[in-house]
């Protein structure tokens, strides 16, 4: 006699509700990331003369480095996007509507003070913030990412209004409306390169303008879309609108806590790209290193584009879960996320791996340096092959889950100790010999190892349950033993559901795994 339990089959994300959730992020991610990948390709070939009379092209070097501070002030706009999003979502699981569009009216005039501000605080700080990074870099790099730097931080506020109205629609499911943006995006930013760059020769100058002009009409095509009163979640842009205390110190709950966690995440990489633009990589003009780790970061963008994606897609996921209050489907979810994420980063790293030595030919550098980026690459996508689902998206499960906190103490740990700490003894003077770009992807492999093991171990700790104050256990029913005999046949032991109190057992087909 063999028992067996009824799963339970949870409907509120089918198959196909997942693929068309998580296809058109992934979707938009790749053409988010493209942007700066043909940014830096498209200024590769800009070279100016130097003292003893050599080609240095550092104008992609000086794209590079301002889009990592540039990325810096977009992961504050997405942590406070994301706050919002997970609150909304969690509203929407609720089916508590009326608050879901009054914390996307907060969210949204949220991030658009603070995008302003920043916005303003950059131009003001051109000079004081490039030199505190890259103090080292040199002159002609240094005047590029001036003008880069410039051009792109106007551009701030509309960055912050294309992260809020993104992650409340995804919130709602209409993800293939950011995918939309995003390729209109991609495509306006490659025209206008090519118009500025190439036909008006106003180079690095050229690329900003093409950068502000690809942000400024995604964003405004985005604030029209979450205005449209047959949505779920919608805005009112002219009508009255206060702060509600209780309603930002939700947001705040989670979006300070992503905000510091994802900030010091890309300070982190700022510094170690600072590691290896200093001058003992540098030869006739040209840091070798630099420009190679340049191209590897690059490409591996692409690489981790659809495992970010997924990770995305998790925080609607697991976020609308979470609303139901059932503990039980959580859990299910968060396997099939974790599932998709395995699935999806293998299929990107084994083609990113496959194409990578013809992708560096994009690149108008000597074959030294694409040799350099080549073997990073290669080193790095070998680990993230088993380590990024596990140190990226259980971070945007947890955070959906709203247990941002321990996300937040153990990513900054992780990155001060392996990402940093590594990079800095591999290339610096603390060893006798200085690894360049190579050490810093080192470093990097090592901070995704430790992030794997600090954020699984929270996950499997069960902990996370406490955090949003939503979930709770469903005890399973007892349930009798009902025989079902047949010539031939052994005995089934099958579990069904007891009656209620008052109604009849209904004679149900019943069905077994045997």
């Amino acid at each position: 006699m063999t028992k067996s339990k009824i799963k339970p089959k949870y409907a509120l994300f089918t198959g196909k509700a997942l693929l068309f959730l998580i296809l058109p992020i992934v979707i938009e991610q790749i053409f988010s990331t493209s942007l700066g990948l043909f940014d830096s390709m498209m200024v590769s070939s800009i070279g100016d003369i130097n003292e003893a009379g050599d080609i240095v092209k550092n104008a992609s070097t000086a794209v590079s480095n301002v889009d990592q501070i540039n990325h810096l002030v977009i992961q504050l706009f997405s942590a406070f996007a994301t706050g919002g999003a997970i609150i909304t979502s969690q509203f929407i699981g609720a089916r508590n509507i009326d608050d879901a569009n009054k914390s996307a009216k907060q969210v949204l005039v949220l991030v658009f003070i603070i995008s302003i501000g920043l916005a303003v605080l950059c131009l003001a700080l051109n000079w004081c913030l490039l030199k505190l990074f890259y103090g080292g870099a040199p002159e002609s790099t240094f005047v590029y990412m001036q003008q880069y730097f410039y051009i792109t931080a106007a551009s701030f506020p509309f960055i912050g209004v294309f992260n809020a109205c993104a992650a409340l629609l995804r919130a709602q499911r209409k993800s293939v409306f950011t995918m939309a943006s995003a390729a209109i995006s991609c495509v306006l930013n490659v025209g206008f390169n090519a118009l500025f760059i190439y036909a008006l020769g106003l180079k690095v100058v050229g690329a900003g303008l093409a950068t502000l002009i690809c942000r400024a009409v995604p964003a405004i095509f985005m604030l029209c879309l979450l205005c449209k009163k047959n949505y779920l979640v919608h805005v009112k842009i002219f009508e009255k609108f206060r702060f509600d205390k209780t309603m930002i110190k939700k947001i705040l709950h989670l979006a300070i806590p992503s905000g510091i966690e994802a900030c010091l995440f890309q300070l982190g990489k700022l510094m170690t790209s600072v590691f290896i633009n200093i001058g003992y990589y540098t030869q006739n003009g040209t840091n070798v290193q630099a420009n190679a780790n340049s191209v590897a970061s690059n490409i591996n963008n692409i690489a981790s584009v659809v495992g970010g994606g997924v990770g995305t897609s998790s925080l609607t996921v697991i976020g609308q879960a979470v609303g139901t209050g059932d503990v039980n489907q959580t859990k299910y979810y968060m396997k099939k996320m974790f599932i998709v994420s395995y699935i999806a980063n293998a299929l990107t790293v084994a083609l990113i791996m496959g194409t990578a030595q013809w992708l560096v030919l994009l690149y108008d550098y000597p074959d030294s340096t694409r040799q350099i980026a080549l073997n990073c690459l290669y080193m790095c996508l070998a680990f993230q092959f088993v380590t990024y689902p596990l140190s990226f998206t259980t971070p945007a499960i947890l955070k959906a889950t709203s247990d941002v906190k321990y996300v937040m103490f153990a990513a900054i740990g992780s990155m001060i100790l392996m990402r940093v700490g590594v990079c800095f003894v591999l290339t610096t003077d603390m060893l006798p010999f200085k690894m360049g770009a190579m050490g810093f992807w080192i470093a990097m492999c090592a901070d995704w190892v430790a992030r794997s093991i600090l954020f699984m171990s929270r996950l499997l700790s069960g902990r996370w349950k406490k955090s949003s104050g939503l979930l709770k256990e469903v005890p399973a029913v007892p349930i009798p033993a009902v025989t079902v005999g047949g010539e031939g046949a052994e005995g089934l032991t099958v579990e069904e559901p007891a009656p209620e109190d008052g109604e009849e057992k209904e004679n149900d087909d019943v069905q077994a795994d045997v």
